[in-house]
């Protein structure tokens, strides 16, 4: 088996990385892919040193939940989530995994971060602090933070290599990529949004924005990544949204939160958190999957 440089800080150190992210690790099977949600977190970019332990369970199960809920409107890149399903090389590595990794298809990436935008909220609502638009849609004027959209928006980014993502009018992105797939991202993201939201919010969860991310596999656009958690979405509890306000979240806050008022200038190394910081982080993310699939 191919051993990796960093093969220490890897959950399973035996098999060949395809990459490393901030919080995932994704190992390479030739056509196939095993995505591990680990246990780290990160804040303002930085990989912090402390783990939330059971966390990438949590997310894992939560995007898990999302395709399953999404998989009549589009195919996703699942094959399977169960260990017993997975190559060989990966079963002396079923402790590490269980439940918190995914076997899927391989695909072409499409080259976007198709974000959808159903409250004002982030750098959205900061560009329309200073332009009256989000992404070169014009917005009307007098919003408050947080304010509920009239109807959701496509606000697209592009997928930086290195750094923070670039927002882009979609009419930029036209000359990028080609119109018809962008025309079925966006139509595929906004209804997956619309659809998730409404669930959501029944279950006392205000689904803010969200990002989505599509591959190619045999020429058909699927749905990939991971879908609609704390991670990639702004959630607010419902009960306490009042706009004119930055909300409570079922994010990564409470972490900035308490890291905001240390004297830490936000590159690395991170400073490690306090074991209460770690356990309401952990029981925020536990709240939102018992909230979704209860």
């Amino acid at each position: 088996m191919p051993q990796n440089t960093n093969a220490k800080t890897l959950l399973c150190p035996g098999l060949k990385l395809h990459k490393k992210g901030k919080v995932r690790e994704v190992y390479d099977f030739n056509d196939k892919l095993l995505i591990v949600a680990t246990d780290q977190i990160s804040a303002f970019d930085v990989v912090l040193p402390s783990l939330i332990k059971g966390k990438g369970i949590i997310l894992n199960q939560i995007s898990n939940f999302w395709f399953d809920f999404s998989k009549n409107s589009i195919k996703n890149h699942i094959i399977s989530k169960n260990i017993e399903d997975f190559p060989d090389d990966c079963q002396i590595y079923a402790d590490a995994i269980k439940d918190r990794s995914v076997l899927v298809w391989k695909t072409e990436m499409i080259e976007l971060e198709a974000i959808v935008r159903g409250y004002l909220s982030g750098s959205g609502f900061r560009d329309y602090q200073k332009s009256g638009q989000i992404c070169g849609i014009e917005l009307p004027a007098g919003l408050k933070e947080s304010a509920k959209l009239e109807t959701p928006i496509f606000t697209p980014s592009t997928k930086a290599k290195e750094g923070h993502d670039v927002n882009i009018p979609e009419s930029e992105l036209r000359q990028q990529i080609d119109g018809n797939l962008i025309d079925t991202i966006k139509e595929i993201s906004l209804q997956l949004y619309s659809t998730a939201a409404e669930y959501a919010l029944k279950r006392g969860i205000i689904i803010a924005d969200t990002k989505f991310e599509f591959g190619l596999l045999n020429g058909e656009v699927i749905l990939i990544d991971e879908i609609l958690t704390p991670d990639s979405s702004r959630f607010w509890p419902a009960d306490s949204y009042r706009p004119g306000q930055s909300q409570k979240s079922y994010d990564k806050q409470i972490i900035r939160d308490y890291l905001a008022q240390l004297d830490w200038d936000k590159t690395p190394p991170g400073p490690a958190l306090p074991d209460d910081i770690i356990q309401q982080t952990l029981d925020k993310y536990q709240e939102v999957y018992n909230k979704l699939t209860q």
